[in-house]
């Protein structure tokens, strides 16, 4: 049984992401579109849009063309929209790598998505230059310049014309972000403008925006379809974006007091902060509004603290909401409205631990994973989502997409929820293997794939375990020693330190004789997990 949303469907004009998004900027050109936090470093709408058409333009004069991949490898700045609307308005497909990557994570990125240029900064080169050894791109370059690179200031001053590109915002890609899915391996989600401009829109109706008033704080990464979408492009509709090139709590509040924040979107480790830190107290957060919390679950309890505690200095109440999506649905499908906002017959407030409801043009199902019947209020099933914002599918694997999306546009969430009588959604397990850890997907097969690489392992298995203090999943390996090895578990983490991004690190090793399997050699996770 398919559930619409709550709220009617809104329309979703044909026009590229930057043709949508810029369009917002136009009736506010004099306005900051972007501003630097940790510098003040300000960039109008006006600007914004003419810096886009520059790199367009030095993008085409280079031979790119419509559908060609274009890696970002770059913390958050004011410029990374810049990149971004650039390599979207010629047509090509950015793939945001993730700052945290090592040089073999970066270059399977690069391979697997077929990428041609790689822009990225200075810090980053020695990693992006080591990638690209074995994973070879047309050309590397480094926004804020470095000696045989063309630099972000050379694209700017280029003199090309600007490009005529026809898009079909339908179908054409622009954003090719990398995802774990369900399960496995990374793969590419072919992301469309139209899935990016309808998410955009989706989140209107559901947050009471001052429209050109909102001033967003962006610290989650713009590589991350959060940041992406949620932050950056919404953000940029709504008003003003404030860029950190990572989470400092320091740095965070000061901007929210002196950068007068009206909206934060975060994950629950900042929600953590903003309820027990000491340092809260010494900054002025009045202006803050609203803080929504995604990419993990929010724990009521502590969602009603950070609440409390920030209502205090707050003359309007701040509200701390959750919403819930994944990169394949570009990515959101719920989330708690802004007081206000609530979609016509809601009545009642939502609850903390819940997603909410789901956002206009979108129907979900709940269905039971064993008998793959439809399930009713009340009941826990699968979540699976159908809507403008579902991906088109995962690049260059139709196996992986026909896993996640039936013939009927439905898309297989990996998540057990519960929806309510009135139409309130909780998320309440996973079917998926995956392992959540501060917000990032963690897949276990590829930390065993790189386990196996060390000579003194024989056999090895990954799930993710709850620790009791901080709540966050950690990933634990189960290891079976080679014959004749010594290894200790600090030497197992010391290895994978070296061989994987720091949110994909081994936290917990415990040695065993034997790596439970069936008997068509799947590992049996839940025989794991039941001991743990």
């Amino acid at each position: 049984m398919a559930l619409a949303s709550l709220y009617p469907d809104v329309e979703i004009p044909d026009l590229s992401v930057p043709a949508y998004v810029l369009a917002a900027g136009a009736e506010r050109p004099d306005a900051p579109a972007l501003v630097d936090g940790l510098t003040g470093d300000t960039i109008t709408h006006s600007q914004l849009a003419a810096y886009v058409d520059r790199v367009a333009a030095a993008l085409h004069a280079r031979g790119l063309r419509k559908g060609d991949v274009v890696a970002v490898f770059c913390p958050n700045t004011p410029w990374y929209p810049v990149v971004f609307h650039g390599i979207a308005a010629a047509g090509c497909v950015m793939s945001p790598i993730n700052s945290l990557y090592t040089s073999e994570e970066i270059a399977f990125q690069l391979r697997d998505s077929g990428a041609k240029v790689l822009i990225t900064v200075s810090p980053f080169l020695d990693r992006a230059m080591a990638a690209v050894q074995t994973a070879p791109v047309d050309e590397v370059v480094v926004m804020d310049g470095a000696e045989g690179h063309a630099s972000l200031l050379d694209l700017l001053s280029s003199d090309a014309p600007s490009p005529r590109v026809d898009i079909d915002p339908a179908t054409d890609l622009v954003t090719l972000p990398y995802s774990s899915g369900t399960t496995g391996l990374p793969k590419g989600v072919m992301l469309t403008h139209r899935n990016l401009v309808a998410n955009v829109l989706q989140m209107r109706p559901i947050m009471n925006a001052h429209e050109g008033d909102e001033r967003i704080i962006a610290v989650l990464p713009f590589f991350h379809i959060y940041g992406l979408t949620v932050l950056m492009n919404q953000g940029l509709v709504a008003g003003t974006v404030v860029t950190l090139p990572r989470f400092d709590l320091e740095d965070f509040l000061r901007v929210i007091q002196d950068q007068r924040i009206t909206r934060a979107f975060v994950a629950p480790p900042i929600v953590l902060a903003l309820a027990k830190h000491p340092l809260v107290d010494q900054y002025d957060l009045s202006s803050l509004r609203t803080i929504t919390s995604g990419a993990a679950p929010l724990d009521e309890g502590l969602a009603l603290a950070a609440e409390q505690r920030l209502r205090k200095g707050a003359p309007e109440g701040v509200t701390v909401a959750q919403g819930y999506g994944m990169t394949e649905l570009s990515p959101v499908s719920h989330s708690t409205p802004d007081a206000g906002m609530e979609p016509p017959g809601l009545t009642g407030p939502v609850p903390k631990g819940s997603v909410g409801v789901s956002v206009p043009n979108t129907e979900c199902r709940l269905v039971d994973p064993a008998t793959g019947e439809d399930v009713g209020p009340g009941q826990r099933g699968e979540l699976w989502v159908r809507g403008p914002q579902v991906m088109k599918g995962y690049l260059n694997n139709p196996q992986a997409t026909a896993e996640t999306l039936d013939g009927e546009g439905w898309l297989r969430t990996g998540d057990v929820a519960v929806v309510d009588e009135r139409g309130i959604y909780t998320v309440v397990d996973r079917v998926k293997e995956l392992i959540k850890y501060k917000g990032y997907q963690v897949a276990p097969a590829e930390l065993e794939a790189v386990l196996l690489g060390h000579p003194e392992i024989a056999d090895a298995a990954v799930i993710g375990v709850k620790d009791a203090d901080s709540g966050e999943e950690l990933p634990k390996a189960f290891v079976v020693r080679a014959a004749g090895s010594a290894l200790t578990p600090e030497a197992v983490m010391e290895y994978m330190a070296g061989k994987v991004a720091p949110h994909k690190k081994v936290r917990l090793v415990e040695f065993i004789e034997q790596v439970p399997k069936s008997s068509a050699g799947k590992i049996l996770r839940k025989d794991l997990k039941a001991a743990n």
